[in-house]
């Protein structure tokens, strides 16, 4: 949190960049794998999903309860709305597993960043944005080669039908495209949501805190419009995560499938 300074009265403590690096709480001073909060969330939310999954799935009936009834839709939005949809249902049940872990790390990691004593994303800071974009980019080479062993570096790189004296400048750009553009445009499209949400909803809520409590007398008023914008982003930060989560998984089959394509 930074401070600004005030000559004659209290001081405004804002979000800051400092957030997303808290200090370490197990390993420290360990220069190649240290836990901070951060980590630890990361951590007991993969831990509570593995569970949440296992007991939701371990005694399957024909007629569902409520939790298991959740977990199956929660499970078929993915299976039917992305994997199938558009890979089909052969290369949907393949890489299913993969879309599905993605999906839900995403949305619940996207999530913390709004409960009340956590307040920051697990995917705000890059390394698990980068993590998870670097296994969807190994799974978009694993299926091109695995489908089209020789054509898919290829075709990938001189797309047919161009002619070859463009390759000059067609095959570098596909060169970035595929092989930078991809991996860094799926991190840096979560990450900078998350830390942007972090830094907005920090700000209203320390603003209100700061003109309500510190400051007092009429200023108050401007807290309860603080107050109310940070309840209402509050409510959009929700929609954001859900989105980020939807989209960081539907691009990851759209890879999938452009990778699997008959043209290659």
């Amino acid at each position: 949190m930074t401070t600004v300074d005030g000559s004659d009265g209290p001081e405004f403590s804002g979000p800051s960049i400092g957030d997303f690096f808290p200090p370490a709480i197990f390993f420290e001073g360990n220069e190649f794998f240290q836990i901070d909060r951060i980590m630890l969330l990361r951590l007991v939310i993969a831990g509570l999903l593995i569970l949440m999954f296992w007991l939701g799935t371990r005694r399957m009936s024909i007629v569902p309860g409520r939790f298991q009834g959740t977990i199956e839709m929660a499970l078929d939005f993915v299976r039917i709305n992305i994997a199938e949809d558009l890979l089909g249902k052969v290369d949907g049940k393949r890489f299913l597993p993969l879309l599905t872990t993605i999906f839900f790390l995403v949305l619940f990691l996207n999530l913390t960043g709004i409960v009340p004593g956590i307040n920051i994303a697990g995917t705000s800071v890059i390394g698990l944005p980068l993590v998870l974009a670097a296994a969807s980019y190994l799974a978009f080479v694993y299926a091109g080669l695995r489908k089209h062993p020789v054509a898919f570096f290829r075709n990938a790189l001189f797309p047919p039908g161009v002619p070859w004296p463009l390759y000059i400048i067609v095959t570098p750009i596909e060169l970035v495209s595929m092989f930078v553009l991809r991996p860094v445009t799926l991190t840096l499209r979560l990450l900078m949501n998350m830390v942007v949400g972090h830094l907005l909803l920090v700000l209203f809520f320390s603003a209100s805190a700061f003109f309500m409590v510190d400051l007092g007398g009429w200023w108050i008023l401007a807290g309860v419009g603080t107050q109310a914008f940070g309840i209402v982003f509050t409510f959009f930060e929700i929609l954001v995560s859900l989105l980020q989560a939807y989209v960081f998984t539907l691009l990851t089959a759209v890879y999938l499938q452009l990778a699997l394509a008959d043209e290659h």
